[in-house]
């Protein structure tokens, strides 16, 4: 498994499209969330690869790392 330094932005920018958290931002999920996909499985794709991502970054305690890539957003 590889990451792009263009997915960091991502991840701190890319909205939940469905479920609990429908809205929340990938880097904002809460860590079990990601776990029980980890279990469970990602999504296919660029989603899931990002999920992936966000849930390394909650695990070695860099999921702040992402904070200052965040766009302002009207819907916050």
């Amino acid at each position: 498994m590889s990451f792009e330094p263009k997915d960091l932005e991502a991840v701190a920018n890319r909205r939940m499209p469905f479920g609990k958290f429908k809205g929340r931002r990938l880097s904002r999920l809460p860590e079990a969330y990601l776990i029980w996909f980890e279990e469970h499985g990602f999504p296919s794709g660029d989603l899931g690869q990002l999920m992936r991502l966000a849930l390394m970054l909650h695990l070695e305690g860099l999921s702040g790392l992402t904070d200052p890539l965040e766009r302002p957003s009207l819907k916050g």
